[in-house]
């Protein structure tokens, strides 16, 4: 039986003794609890575990991340129920009330800003409701923090763009703001190529240049686009390469640059594996999407879900590790490894049934990559 269960249990019990009790002088006539006192929603075996999503609408959360995780929950005989916060923060606040309201023994966030929902995480936690932070950090140390190497991900995608631009002037499409993603990943690729060219700062002294840099909110491909159109306008074009945070900003640059003539010319990053990203690197507008393997993100969380809900403690959680966060929280993290995706191992996803040829190789001249036949 869950703990949130058990207390409520208890409080039922509670009050059943004090129906029946009392000292000797005590009124016979007092009256028991009425015979429609309910137990708890679900049932008291029955584990429920709510996700909090904070746009439902993007591809890869009802393509891979959802079912990984329902599949993890399936498997162990626990419940699942959702919400979608459609973007909005202050909404994620009252998804997260509503899915506790509704039985939910474990939470776990899709964070839209990793700041104003620590509220409702504090909240959840007070309540004896373990939080697991999903892919978006959240600075409590309460929460378990299931994500990917997000430095190592900005890593991969500086280290892939500076392979074929060591030198140039070079813009960063960043991700959402309020997303502590965004700086893990500009971190990364800042810390490679400040090593890699040996400069103190991107400047006119250094072989690479930072010409631009913005962030993208909501990590929304058409503000990228218009991010990127600034730009571009603002260097007269002048710009060798893009490392882009994520696949959706990625095609919101590639757009950007296809209307200047300048796609498949331009360097551009990417992450998430993203079928019409992995399309664009088979047709050369991308240079490297970093797969996460977003089947593994959501199995792991599935299953630490569970073990939470049966008891578990957070530190004995298979798989965890410390994690400093920029907040000075040191958390209990999972951190999966992500594969960086260039034209030279296409065959990678192909042969783990992330993505099939036809949307793999559209329009793709045959023989141009391995894996478009």
């Amino acid at each position: 039986m869950s703990y949130r269960k058990l207390v409520a249990l208890f409080a039922v019990l509670a009050m059943l003794f004090a129906a029946c009790g009392g000292d000797d002088d005590a009124d016979e006539t007092t009256a028991a609890p009425s015979d429609e006192t309910e137990a708890p929603a679900g049932g008291d075996d029955e584990l429920i575990v709510g996700v909090s999503w904070n746009n439902y609408n993007e591809e890869r959360w009802a393509k891979s991340d959802e079912p990984a995780i329902k599949a993890a929950l399936d498997a162990a005989g626990v419940a699942y129920i959702s919400t979608d916060a459609g973007s909005s923060a202050e909404q994620q606040i009252t998804d997260v009330e509503q899915l506790i309201t509704d039985g939910a023994d474990v939470v776990i966030i899709l964070a839209q800003d990793g700041t104003a929902i620590l509220p409702a995480v504090q909240s959840a936690l007070d309540q004896g409701i373990p939080v697991i932070a999903y892919d978006r950090l959240i600075e409590n140390e309460g929460a378990l923090y299931i994500t990917f190497d997000n430095v190592e991900v900005g890593r991969m995608q500086a280290r892939a763009i500076y392979d074929v631009m060591p030198e140039g002037r070079y813009v960063f499409i960043k991700g959402n703001q309020a997303d502590a993603n965004a700086d893990f990943l500009r971190g990364g690729q800042q810390e490679v190529l400040l090593e890699a060219t040996g400069c103190a700062e991107l400047d006119d002294s250094c072989a690479i240049v930072n010409v631009g840099e913005m962030y993208t909110d909501n990590w929304d491909p058409a503000i990228a686009q218009t991010n990127m159109e600034q730009i571009l306008t603002q260097n007269n074009n002048e710009v060798d390469a893009v490392v882009a945070s994520n696949d959706g900003t990625a095609g919101g640059v590639v757009e950007a640059l296809r209307a200047q003539g300048m796609a498949g010319i331009t360097p551009v990053s990417g992450q998430d594996g993203d079928a019409a990203a992995l399309n664009r690197v088979a047709l050369g507008e991308q240079t490297v999407s970093v797969w996460k393997d977003a089947r593994e993100l959501g199995k792991a969380a599935g299953e630490a879900a569970v073990a939470l809900a049966q008891g578990t403690a957070l530190g004995s959680i298979a798989g965890v590790v410390q994690f400093d966060s920029p907040g000075g929280n040191s958390m209990t993290s999972i951190l999966l490894a992500p594969i960086p995706i260039t034209n030279a191992n296409l065959q990678v996803v192909l042969d783990a049934g992330w993505i099939d040829e036809a949307t793999l190789c559209q329009n793709v001249p045959s023989g141009s990559v391995a894996g478009c036949p």
